[in-house]
């Protein structure tokens, strides 16, 4: 066996900063105690503002300004003045119907209009809403309705048809009185 068997001594084994039951409540006490008081006075401190309902700052409107969305989105129903067909066939239309591109009725050209017009305004509307041969769709798109009609109207009444332009849609309001 061994000869450094090693006893251990209070004086030699544990040299910790604590010695003694005094020591070990201060240590406690700075550790845990001393920092709640701390952490609770700050609290204190931050929220000891006047922070009232009627305060200008937490109103209603002040706080829904600062939590807005930062953009919306709105579908249809926007109340815009209607544009009239010549104002819908130069944004939309004029690119295909002026040059008869892709097999397009040119613009006044009544010979190529003259078939498509003893169809009916209504099958003209169905074939710009719904789209034709090489003719993308329009329903839905950057025109009401009752504009890409105005359009039809424009272009076929150019080409010898005699057309009536659609009427704007009576107001909600109106209507709703006229239903009474």
């Amino acid at each position: 066996m061994s000869d450094n068997h090693h006893a251990p001594d209070d004086d030699e084994g544990h040299t910790g900063p604590i010695k003694n039951p005094r020591q070990l409540l201060l240590a406690v006490v700075f550790a845990f105690v001393i920092p709640i008081f701390v952490i609770v006075g700050i609290v204190q401190y931050v929220t000891s503002g006047d922070i009232s309902a009627n305060s200008e700052l937490y109103s209603e409107t002040a706080v829904m300004g600062r939590i807005q969305k930062v953009g919306r989105i709105e579908l249809g129903g926007g109340s815009h003045a209607l544009k009239s067909g010549e104002e819908v066939f130069k944004a939309q239309c004029t690119t295909c119907h002026s040059a008869g591109l892709l097999g397009a009725p040119k613009f006044g050209d009544a010979a190529a209009w003259a078939p498509r017009i003893k169809t009916g305004y209504e099958a003209l509307l169905n074939s710009a809403i719904k789209g034709k041969n090489a003719m993308t769709p329009q329903g839905g798109g950057a025109f009401d309705m009752v504009e890409i009609g105005r359009a039809v109207v424009y272009m076929a009444n150019a080409a010898g048809a005699k057309f009536e332009e659609p009427k704007a849609p009576a107001a909600p309001a109106a209507a709703a009185s006229a239903v009474k």
